[in-house]
C-alpha cells in the first residue's frame, strides 16, 4: 500500500504530463478511445466517490467561521466564470457548439485541483476546500440554471435532465463516498492515499475518449478553442484575485480566490457534454483542453504566487531568520 500511495502521489504531481500524454494518444489512435466514450459518466463518478471519501465535517466548518470569505467565493465562482464565458463566446464569434461547450465549462463548480495548487502557492487552503465543496454540491442547481440562462440561444437546453445528471454523477457518488467514510472510519485512510492515482487515471481515459471522438474538429478549429479556454482561464484567475483584493481580504485568501474562480471542474464539463450534446461532440472539446491547461496554468501561476508575502508575513519570515541568527550566537557567549 506504501508503493501504490508513492505512485499515486508521483502520478499526482505529473497530472499535466499524463493529460498530454493520453490526449494524444486519443489523437493518434480514435478508435480504440472511442470505445471509452460510454464510460466517460462512470469514470467521473467515480471522481466523485474518491472526494466523498475524502470530506469531513472540517471541510465545511469555514462557512461558520468565516460565512462572509464563503458566500464571496461561491458567488464569484457562478458570475465571472458563466460571464466570462458568455462574452468570449460573443468576442471570438464562436460556433454555436463551441459557444455551448465554453458555456459549459463556464457553469460548472470549481475543481479540486484548485485546492492542491492554493496549497502550493501557499494560500487559504481551508478556505478552498470549503469553497469547492460548497459550489459542487450547489451544481445541480446553479450549472442547470445558468446554462438555461447563458446558452439556450445555441442550443436546446433541458435544465431538469441536466440537474438529474449531475445528481447521479456528482451528488450520489459523493454521498456514498461520504457513507463508506463513516462506516468504516480509519480503516479507510490507507485506501484513501491512493485515490490520486484513481482519479488521475479516470481523468486522462475521460480526456483521451474526447480527443478521439471530435479529432476531426479539434484539428479544424482547435486553436480557437484553445485561446478561448486560455483567456477564459486568465479572466477567472484574475478577477478571483482582483475581487478578494477589493473586498478586503488578505493576500493568502486573494490567492485562493484567484484558483478557485478560475479552475473548473472540466471533467463534470466533458460528462454533461457527452450525456446531453452527444449530437455535438465539439461542445466537449473547451472541457477537455481546459482539463490539461488549468493544470498547466494553476502550478505556473501556484510559483509566481510562492514569493508573495503580505507584510505581516514578511515581518514574522524577517523576525524568524532573526531569531536563528541570534540563538548560535547566545549558545557561543554561553561557553
Amino acid at each position: 500500500m506504501k508503493v501504490l500511495a508513492k505512485m499515486s502521489q508521483f502520478v499526482n504531481k505529473t497530472f499535466a504530463l499524463w493529460v498530454v500524454i493520453f490526449g494524444i494518444a486519443g489523437f493518434v489512435f480514435p478508435e480504440i478511445f472511442k470505445q471509452i466514450g460510454p464510460w466517460i459518466a462512470p469514470l467521473l463518478g467515480v471522481v466523485m466517490f474518491g472526494m466523498g471519501l475524502t470530506l469531513s465535517p472540517s471541510d465545511f466548518r469555514e462557512i461558520f467561521r468565516r460565512p462572509r470569505d464563503v458566500f464571496l467565493g461561491i458567488l464569484a465562482q457562478f458570475t465571472i466564470m458563466p460571464g466570462g464565458a458568455f462574452l468570449l463566446c460573443y468576442a471570438l464569434d464562436l460556433p454555436p457548439d463551441v459557444a455551448v461547450g465554453l458555456m459549459l465549462l463556464g457553469c460548472c463548480p470549481g475543481g479540486t485541483a484548485s485546492n492542491v495548487v492554493t496549497f502550493l502557492a501557499r494560500g487559504d487552503v481551508a478556505l478552498s476546500v470549503t469553497i469547492t465543496s460548497c459550489t459542487t454540491l450547489l451544481a445541480p442547481v446553479m450549472t442547470p440554471a445558468l446554462m438555461y440562462l447563458f446558452a439556450s440561444q445555441w442550443l436546446a437546453i433541458d435544465p431538469t435532465a441536466m440537474f438529474m445528471s449531475i445528481v447521479q454523477i456528482i451528488l450520489l457518488p459523493i454521498a456514498a463516498g461520504v457513507f463508506v467514510h463513516k462506516l468504516l472510519g480509519a480503516r479507510i485512510d490507507t485506501a484513501v492515499a491512493a485515490l490520486p492515482l484513481v482519479s488521475v487515471l479516470a481523468i486522462v481515459l475521460i480526456a483521451a475518449a474526447v480527443t478521439a471522438a471530435s479529432r476531426q474538429q479539434l484539428m479544424n478549429t482547435g486553436l480557437l478553442v484553445f485561446v478561448a479556454v486560455v483567456l477564459h482561464n486568465a479572466l477567472g484567475m484574475l478577477f478571483g484575485f482582483l475581487v478578494a483584493k477589493w473586498s478586503g481580504m488578505n493576500l493568502a485568501k486573494c490567492k485562493c480566490m484567484a484558483f478557485e474562480v478560475g479552475m473548473q471542474n472540466s471533467g463534470l464539463g466533458v460528462a454533461l457534454a457527452s450525456v446531453h450534446f452527444a449530437a455535438n461532440p465539439m461542445t466537449a472539446l473547451p472541457a477537455a483542453i481546459a482539463a490539461l491547461w488549468h493544470n498547466v496554468a494553476g502550478p505556473m501561476l501556484a510559483t509566481v504566487f510562492q514569493n508573495w508575502r503580505d507584510d505581516d508575513e514578511k515581518a514574522s519570515f524577517f523576525d524568524r531568520m532573526e531569531a536563528a541568527c541570534k540563538t548560535p550566537a547566545k549558545a557561543a557567549a554561553a561557553e
